[in-house]
């Protein structure tokens, strides 16, 4: 019980000071730019109604996890054939590189030529920023699959699609889990810039409005938003990491406890 309440304090602590430091250093703020914390904190509830949480919070949320989701597919089926392949991976690696050093906002004039300006657009950009560090963390982690466990695994006859459930992807999940989470992040920057562009509604769509309009209290209600929804995924995802990744996380706890 002491240990759980240590953590929960470590955990609460540095936002309460961050918060804490806000309120003081914006309080008795004339700057229409930078409206004291408690002028925002009670514009909230006054701007995120169920109704706009339906129409702006739950369409960005369904977008992003759109196009998560494909980037999660693409890179972690195409990040297990270049890995696997040394061919393959010398062939695409030029490639792969241009690909990655191009920034994914400087595509969406491009992609809205293909796909439009509807959703389709907008899960095409989230996917295209998503799915680099997916398909790299992914090739690395094939690439340092232990030889003896392959070996291993080749003398008892498991080959196929067991060899590469049973031990490639579960070797190479802490790289693929390492992989998502740092394009879970890239996914909610770029959900936020696809809706800035030829958007009817979104958290993107709704902040640049906000802004354009001079409500500037509502502007910042927004990035709150935001940052709450970046916070909830956070947690939602390291609750998932842990369930996936308990045998990992158990040798680590072991191998800590060693002499």
């Amino acid at each position: 019980m002491r240990s759980f309440l240590l953590r929960l304090l470590f955990v609460v602590a540095l936002p309460t000071l961050l918060v804490a430091l806000w309120w003081l250093a914006s309080d008795g703020s004339t700057n229409v730019y930078w409206p004291p914390l408690r002028t925002i904190l009670r514009t909230f509830p006054d701007v995120w109604t169920s109704e706009r949480l339906r129409s702006d919070l739950v369409p960005s949320v369904l977008r992003l996890l759109a196009g998560y989701a494909a980037a999660a597919v693409v890179g972690v089926a195409l990040g297990t054939v270049i890995g696997s392949y040394r061919r393959v991976r010398a062939a695409c690696e030029p490639v792969l590189e241009f690909l990655r050093a191009v920034p994914p906002p400087v595509l969406v004039p491009v992609i809205m030529l293909f796909a439009g300006i509807g959703d389709t657009m907008k899960i095409a950009v989230i996917a295209s920023g998503c799915v680099w560090p997916i398909l790299l963390n992914t090739v690395e982690g094939v690439r340092a699959v232990d030889s003896v466990m392959a070996e291993t695994a080749r003398s008892y006859g498991i080959t196929g699609m067991a060899r590469l459930r049973s031990v490639v992807l579960r070797a190479a999940s802490p790289q693929i889990f390492a992989g998502l989470r740092q394009a879970l992040s890239i996914g909610i920057i770029l959900m936020v810039i696809s809706e800035m562009f030829a958007a009817s509604n979104g958290l993107g769509f709704t902040i640049v409005q906000f802004q354009r309009s001079f409500a500037i209290p509502d502007m910042w209600t927004g990035i709150l938003v935001l940052g709450l929804l970046g916070f909830l995924l956070s947690v939602v995802f390291q609750l998932v990491e842990r369930r996936v990744l308990g045998w990992y996380h158990g040798l680590r706890a072991v191998s800590r406890r060693s002499p």
